[in-house]
């Protein structure tokens, strides 16, 4: 059975995530209601859908259970990523601003950005990595 964790959501990096999906999907409707460049709108998707995963991986526990990766970093490199190709593309569309909602779409990418490096930031803080973790300290 799987278990939910109700307190996610209204824990910071939960809040945070689901403000990465409100504005990722804020953007896919811009750019797609502007009959954008396929590539603005697959990136709004695939950021929405990536997003999507993550939350519902910490929401269902899902990350305590599959322990074959480190999903906090899987979780930071995909932000990272995410920052990279949004800042290209955003600044893009606000420089090309070929219709009002390509701008506006580029506005809540740049703001998505801002949203990525605070969910990178706080699962940074997280991560001890010269620390041990649970059992598997060697005592002596």
């Amino acid at each position: 059975m799987v278990e939910v964790n109700t307190g996610y959501p209204r824990s910071l990096p939960g809040a945070l995530k689901i403000a990465r999906l409100v504005v990722a999907f804020i953007t896919f409707v811009c750019f797609a209601a502007s009959k954008s460049h396929e590539a603005f709108i697959a990136l709004a998707v695939m950021e929405f859908v990536i997003t999507v995963l993550f939350f519902l991986l910490y929401l269902l526990k899902l990350d305590k259970k599959m322990k074959f990766l480190f999903w906090p970093l899987a979780d930071i490199f995909n932000s990272l990523i995410a920052v990279l190709f949004f800042i290209i593309v955003c600044l893009c569309a606000i420089i090309i601003k070929t219709t009002t909602g390509t701008l506006v779409g580029g506005v809540f990418g740049l703001l998505l950005v801002g949203l990525c490096i605070a969910d990178s930031v706080l699962l940074f803080k997280k991560i001890t990595f010269n620390k041990p973790r649970g059992r598997n300290v060697i005592t002596r």
